[in-house]
């Protein structure tokens, strides 16, 4: 059986809490795509990409919170809701993106002090 040291498990830790802090962000990027996805979806991309267990409450709480921001909207395919993002959103994640560098910054200097 393979331990972890103590600085991977802090990693892997805080990893986990920057990953889970910036679950909207992750979903905005997602759906930046040219295809919307499902609830079930954005918790595998969490799940698969970034090896974070979220429940599906969480998901639902996020997307509802998302939706009465108006960053994403739902709607109805067949027999499931998939999700998009608005002019709204696009324009969220395009503020963040242009933010890319001040946030690492600000990581930087949250840990160098």
């Amino acid at each position: 059986m393979v331990s972890m040291s103590s600085q991977n498990i802090v990693v892997r830790k805080l990893y986990e809490r920057l990953a889970k802090g910036l679950m909207d962000v992750i979903v905005l990027k997602e759906l930046a795509g040219d295809n919307p996805i499902c609830g079930h979806e954005i918790r595998a991309v969490i799940q698969k990409g970034f090896h974070v267990l979220v429940s599906s409450g969480t998901i639902y709480s996020l997307r509802y919170s998302m939706e009465r921001k108006g960053l994403i909207e739902g709607v109805m395919t067949g027999k499931k809701r998939v999700y998009r993002l608005t002019e709204k959103g696009k324009e969220k994640l395009k503020d963040i993106s242009e933010s890319s560098d001040k946030i690492v910054l600000l990581i930087k200097s949250i840990l160098e002090k």
